[in-house]
């Protein structure tokens, strides 16, 4: 089967615009799961090891290239 999942290339917003992204990642998080953050995981696209915790969210195997 296909599980989706969001990996986002976010940061910590301390804008005025806050409340807003706030309010999309409370709809992205009721809809998907998991849903990473580069600032939360550390790692952003298109880093590999953005993309290896996004498979080992989902318990997919590592790729093989």
């Amino acid at each position: 089967g296909v599980q989706p999942c969001v990996l986002a290339d976010a940061w910590l917003d301390d804008t005025a615009w806050r409340r807003l992204w706030a309010a999309l990642q409370e709809r992205l998080r009721r809809r998907f799961r998991p849903v990473l953050e580069s600032c939360r995981i550390g790692a952003a696209k298109p880093q590999p090891e953005a993309f290896a915790r996004a498979l080992r969210a989902l318990g997919a195997p590592p790729p093989q290239e």
